[in-house]
């Protein structure tokens, strides 16, 4: 059986720290990717193509939705 892939996307880095913690514990997910803002987390998509994205909402250089509208726009993502 395969994992779900996970990238997690926020600005701050203690969080992406726990998070992974957290879902690298669970047996049927596998964290494949991290970005801290909108072009890195764009490029992950692209290099990692999870089948899950964790996106903060309010990061500092534009939130979850705009990147989200983003992706999409790109084609990253469904």
């Amino acid at each position: 059986m395969s994992k779900i892939r996970v990238l997690i996307v926020d600005d701050h880095a203690v969080l992406r720290a726990g998070l992974k913690l957290l879902i690298n514990g669970q047996p049927d997910l596998d964290v494949v990717g991290e970005a801290a803002g909108g072009a890195e987390a764009l490029q992950a998509i692209r290099e990692s193509q999870p089948d899950v994205v964790t996106l903060d909402l309010s990061m500092a250089k534009g939130g979850g939705l705009k990147l989200l509208e983003e992706a999409r726009t790109a084609g990253l993502m469904t």
